[in-house]
């Protein structure tokens, strides 16, 4: 947290020298009397180290004791994951008090159109009773017979337009869970999917019959990214994977898949598509970030282009979306560990 980070709780006026990220939040947390739950930490982490220059003020401002209330709120707002529930079971309990609200209306509703029935058999065995009434009377039956006319098209109207109001917070309702649901699946940074929804996508590879033995899984890292990151700040490091994100994005097809599961670590899935075409798209995927991702240095040793290491592996070779994964990431250590072969197939 750029302003908030300063105050983290120190020994001698210092913070512990290797402190891990989880000890520093813990520590700030416990300055702030704020709960150990698991969104709490997520909110701090956010603060503390995206950095989230907004949320750190927005934390600052709410004082030593912060309620959980205002923390949730900001959490809301800045769309963390872990408060994406939160939205779902708020949305839930106003649904519930949407759907009381139509079924006191359309009570209200039926009590009315049971109170003009009452009227109209009124009226009804009145004038049975006595065919001989007089003018007077029968208008006067009349007037109270439109009367209630009146009130139940007065109701009817004024239940239509209740009704109306009540579907469009419902439909409001659904639109910001399924935003919310969308969040979830989304990376903040590049916009693409993330480590969630790559997951599903992987458990659906192994459910379909036709994807199972004709994908390719490819996990890409950028090299030296941790020392990209000193050099230039977190906000460079943001915008260049935000450019790399867009130029994945555009580097697959439809029935293809892509996401960033965190750091510099991307994954893709490559369908139809064999031991050659998974090579020959493995060289692409490297020699477009190479060319494309460049940016001004003034060190003569860096070359300003950005590379990546690829890790390969086909569904065929594994049997299930885990073991796929384990060994996308074994060809991937072993293409960062030999900058002369970044692409390497994993082999049993």
């Amino acid at each position: 947290m750029q302003n908030a980070a300063p105050n983290a709780p120190k020994e001698n006026g210092k913070t512990p020298a290797g402190a891990s990220e989880i000890q520093k939040i813990a520590q700030h947390m416990a300055r702030l009397n704020v709960p150990s739950i698991p969104r709490n930490y997520e909110l701090f982490h956010e603060a503390l180290f995206a950095p989230n220059a907004e949320l750190a003020r927005e934390i600052a401002a709410l004082g030593p004791h912060p309620g959980q209330a205002m923390l949730d709120e900001l959490g809301l707002k800045h769309r963390l994951v872990t408060h994406c529930g939160l939205v779902t079971d708020k949305s839930q309990s106003e649904a519930v008090q949407v759907l009381r609200n139509i079924s006191d209306q359309l009570a209200d509703g039926l009590t009315q159109k049971q109170t003009f029935v009452r009227a109209v058999e009124s009226v009804a065995h009145s004038m049975a009773e006595d065919q001989n009434q007089s003018l007077a009377t029968f208008v006067a039956e009349m007037e109270f017979l439109n009367a209630s006319i009146t009130q139940l098209l007065l109701a009817e109207t004024e239940l239509a337009s209740t009704l109306r109001e009540e579907a469009d917070k419902l439909d409001t309702l659904e639109k910001d869970v399924a935003a919310v649901q969308a969040e979830t699946l989304s990376d903040r940074v590049t916009g693409l999917p993330n480590r969630i929804a790559f997951t599903n996508q992987l458990m659906s590879l192994y459910e379909s019959p036709d994807g199972f033995s004709s994908t390719a899984m490819m996990l890409v890292g950028i090299d030296d990214f941790e020392s990209f990151n000193k050099k230039f700040g977190g906000q460079v490091s943001s915008h260049m994977l935000r450019k790399l994100g867009g130029l994945f994005r555009k580097s697959i097809k439809k029935n293809d898949f892509v996401a960033r599961l965190e750091g510099d670590a991307f994954a893709f899935l490559f369908s139809n598509v064999g031991t050659h075409d998974a090579k020959a798209i493995a060289e692409r995927l490297r020699s477009s970030v190479s060319d494309s991702l460049v940016y001004a240095t003034s060190d003569k040793a860096d070359p300003g282009k950005l590379t990546i290491s690829i890790g390969v592996v086909m569904s065929a070779d594994a049997h299930s979306p885990g073991q796929l994964q384990s060994r996308a990431e074994a060809a991937l250590s072993g293409a960062r560990s030999n900058r002369r072969q970044p692409i390497q197939f994993f082999v049993r």
